[in-house]
């Protein structure tokens, strides 16, 4: 059984969020759900009405000897709009936010140093940065309904609106 680490990224829609994690190498494996807001439990519906507080987030499990935390940062970075405050692209509202959770204090330095290196470029080519880092040992990860786990593999036309951005994030050493 391999080494294993969990991370949490929110970058709008969760379906193409989980796509693009489940692809990289050294992903165990992906489950979208809801992070960061004041609801126990919450639904789908609930979260949609912005009233919640929660972003949809994919849960990444991955193996630190194949991949590394800032290795899915750079993805992170890399593959959404950071400067679109509460939406990417049509997707529009707070669940749609743009959010590193942090699981531990290394994750924690280490997305926080990789996100200043990046505000700048953001603010250079694209405008104010919206990331926010927030510490996921204060906001539980709770698991959406089973028909949004896998989405785009059980239906590969769905709606995915995550595309590269043209940013290149460094890799802090």
């Amino acid at each position: 059984m391999p080494r294993s680490e969990d991370a949490y990224f929110a970058m709008g829609c969760f379906w193409g969020a989980e796509r693009l994690m489940w692809s990289q190498p050294g992903v165990i494996s992906t489950t979208v759900g809801y992070m960061g807001g004041t609801t126990k439990n919450p639904t789908y519906e609930q979260v949609c009405t912005g009233l919640t507080g929660h972003a949809e987030t994919v849960h990444v499990v991955f193996d630190p000897d194949q991949t590394s935390f800032e290795n899915l940062c750079k993805v992170f970075f890399e593959n959404h709009d950071p400067t679109q405050l509460n939406r990417q692209g049509n997707d529009r509202g707070t669940q749609y936010r743009s959010a590193i959770f942090p699981h531990t204090p290394e994750q924690q330095e280490s997305a926080t140093q990789i996100a200043q290196s990046m505000n700048q470029l953001t603010q250079d080519k694209m405008g104010a940065p919206t990331v926010t880092i927030i510490d996921s040992g204060k906001h539980p990860f709770y698991p959406a309904e089973e028909y949004h786990q896998k989405y785009l593999q059980k239906n590969p036309l769905g709606y995915c609106n995550l595309r590269e951005n043209g940013l290149t994030c460094p890799i802090p050493s």
